[in-house]
């Protein structure tokens, strides 16, 4: 992940090597060498992902100005890659994005004990229906008041809600994991055409993630942020930010907050956006696209030869 840019860009070499520095030890040997269980972590996953995004994102503005080409002209992240899109923009450093996406997954591991919460993908089903079974599977787990069940009832247990709303297609649920299993179940009975758990380490984007929030709202409040030299799509609201004022609220609320991915892109469609480059490891919003808009047109950005494809399709 990012080697090949990394050995062929000094504009690479240099996030790499800052990310080593800002977080004192060295990401970037564990990304290119492993082991691999160290890097799933997610507070190593988190700033790995981040670094290779923020790499790939410096060397294809680069290689767009030496072509004249002026852009982005927006950008979206979906979960943490909206700290990517922020780096783009200038609205944070990359040293205070990295230190505080790797705070961010140790907040998250931490939030719920192991085996607690769950996710799972509901496919070719409605997104409006999905949220209704949620709601409906966390009235039902939630005993009556004053009932015999309510003396040791936890409301954690009742947990259930789309964290993801990834395309018309897809939709990921997240909570506590009784909760999201019998979720999945009736989705599947209701005409669902697959409902697969996730193979993750926390519950992201649910109310589960409330401790994991109020410690990062606590370490953003330490961060200078600028106002976005272009607008950013935040995942909570699907809004365009353009003030370093609103920032910071919409990176706290994404914790526990839905990933409202399609309305984000359809925002940006609206707005006039008309190629969309996605730059970091690996194609899945590339394939997402294609199930929100497939006349837009799409290109990615994660080593020299897809840099060298998606500048011949600019230009």
């Amino acid at each position: 992940m990012g080697r090949d840019l990394y050995d062929n860009f000094a504009t690479a070499r240099a996030i790499f090597d800052e990310a080593d520095q800002a977080l004192g030890f060295p990401l970037s040997k564990l990304i290119f060498e492993g082991p691999e269980e160290q890097l799933k972590l997610t507070e190593h996953t988190q700033p790995a992902i981040l670094t290779a995004s923020v790499a790939a994102a410096r060397v294809f503005t680069e290689a767009l100005a030496e072509k004249g080409i002026t852009g982005p002209a927006f950008a979206a992240g979906h979960s943490l890659g909206e700290y990517s899109a922020h780096v783009a923009a200038g609205t944070l450093s990359f040293a205070d994005a990295i230190r505080t996406v790797r705070s961010r997954g140790q907040y998250m591991q931490q939030a719920v004990p192991p085996g607690e919460g769950a996710m799972a993908a509901i496919l070719g089903f409605s997104a409006d229906l999905i949220n209704d079974i949620c709601a409906q599977v966390s009235d039902d787990l939630t005993p009556l008041p004053n009932s015999p069940e309510a003396k040791s009832f936890s409301p954690n247990s009742a947990v259930v809600s789309p964290a993801n709303l990834n395309s018309p297609d897809q939709t990921v649920i997240s909570g506590a994991t009784a909760a999201v299993e019998r979720a999945a179940d009736l989705c599947k009975q209701a005409g669902a055409k697959r409902a697969v758990i996730l193979q993750v380490s926390a519950p992201f984007h649910c109310a589960l993630m409330q401790p994991a929030q109020d410690a990062l709202a606590a370490d953003l409040k330490t961060i200078t942020f600028n106002d976005p030299a272009f607008p950013v799509a935040a995942n909570v609201d699907a809004r365009l930010l353009t003030s370093r004022t609103e920032v910071p609220d919409c990176l706290i609320r994404q914790v526990t907050g839905s990933v409202r991915w399609v309305e984000c892109i359809q925002l940006l469609i609206a707005e006039g956006a008309t190629h969309f480059i996605e730059v970091g490891p690996g194609k899945v919003l590339t394939g997402l696209m294609r199930q929100i808009d497939r006349t837009q047109k799409t290109s990615h950005v994660e080593d020299s030869a897809s840099l060298e494809k998606t500048l011949a399709s600019l230009t």
